[in-house]
């Protein structure tokens, strides 16, 4: 089974189009739904239990209070079933026909990768936000070398139990490549292009993720020096 996670605040314009096209692109496979209502003070618990009774495969996880889009990644991958986990954001801007391409991606690369990571193209925020994120990644790619030059596209697919062994704080969704290398796993891309949002507007500032992100680059920087060798571990006389 594949668990598809969808972190979201306030998206309930947005999601019943959003989760129509993930069917769509998913049909004939084993998976489910799960978006995690990070909180939202709109009417997305009404729209997700709507969708939950008339669509199925829907699983709605709710925080009673915003905690990030990080954590509601997180909820999301304890509470899967499937074996591999893959990511989107709720705002609609991430198209779901790269799902499977995503989880084909991982499976078709072996054990030894860890994650396959979504990289936009054709980006349609702002020039304002494109020029941070270019800078931002820039500077991670710098420090990391983690290969990949877009870390915070939503579309990620990782293996369930890689993922919820992965050290966790907040902004940790935009590190996963590099967490995954610590692991000893190697990491894959995948070319996606990127939508614009329907409705609404971003939950996520410019400036406060900058303000986090540096921490967050220096956090992640000294936990892969803290780990050198990365052992394969074999239990003997069984």
């Amino acid at each position: 089974m594949i668990s598809i996670v969808i972190p979201c605040k306030n998206e309930a314009e947005n999601l019943p189009i959003l989760v129509g096209e993930v069917h769509d692109a998913m049909a004939g496979r084993d998976y489910e739904v799960i978006v995690v209502d990070d909180g939202s003070t709109d009417r997305t618990a009404d729209v997700l239990a709507e969708l939950a009774r008339s669509a199925g495969r829907l699983r709605h996880v709710r925080h009673d209070r915003s905690a990030g889009q990080s954590a509601a990644v997180r909820s999301g991958v304890f509470a899967a079933r499937g074996s591999i986990v893959v990511t989107m954001d709720g705002d609609g801007q991430n198209d779901p026909a790269y799902l499977p391409k995503l989880a084909d991606a991982l499976i078709a690369a072996g054990p030894s990768v860890g994650i396959a990571a979504g990289q936009r193209l054709k980006r349609t925020d702002t020039k304002l936000k494109q020029l941070s994120s270019r800078f931002a990644n820039g500077l991670r790619e710098m420090i990391l070398r983690d290969g990949t030059r877009d870390s915070g596209c939503g579309l990620k697919a990782l293996h369930t139990d890689l993922f919820r062994q992965l050290p966790f704080f907040d902004g940790w969704h935009r590190y996963l490549p590099a967490l995954s290398l610590r692991e000893g796993r190697g990491v894959v891309h995948v070319d996606v292009v990127d939508r614009s949002r329907r409705h609404g507007k971003s939950n996520y500032g410019i400036l406060d993720r900058g303000l986090r992100g540096i921490l967050d680059l220096t956090g992640v920087w000294w936990l892969r020096r803290r780990r050198k060798v990365v052992p394969s571990v074999t239990e003997l006389g069984q």
